[in-house]
């Protein structure tokens, strides 16, 4: 059984950071791009940031800078570091896995993108100004 469990999110005050970890089983973790998304009612939905299996990262320009992802091969774990949060990342972040394991630009994996071959129930984000 495929699972995909964030965890980290909360509430901060602007400038703040947090760190979001996906822990993913069930599927073969290190052969998929992994990326973030976010959303937030009454907005469309978001790809952050993205990394494939060897590492290369892409994120979209409302978080470079700012945001950092890595991942863990061995202990099947993708993570979001958020730094110097705005109000304007308030939001759920989700983990989800791409079967292409390629990045593009824009925080994006190549391939089709929602709804992923896989992803998490979210975890939330609250960025207080």
């Amino acid at each position: 059984q495929v699972q995909l469990v964030e965890s980290g999110g909360g509430s901060v005050q602007a400038g703040g950071s947090l760190r979001l970890s996906c822990a993913a089983s069930g599927y073969t973790y290190s052969s998929y791009c992994m990326c973030w998304f976010r959303q937030t009612p009454g907005k469309e939905r978001e790809t952050v940031a993205a990394i494939d299996s060897d590492g290369t990262t892409s994120y979209a320009d409302s978080v470079k800078g700012r945001f950092t992802i890595y991942r863990d091969n061995a202990k099947n774990t993708l993570y979001l570091e958020m730094n110097n949060l705005e109000p304007e990342d308030t939001a759920m972040y989700y983990c989800a896995a791409d079967r292409t394991d390629v990045v593009v630009a824009g925080g994006k994996c190549y391939g089709k993108g929602w709804p992923f071959a896989y992803r998490g129930q979210g975890t939330q984000v609250t960025v207080s100004s």
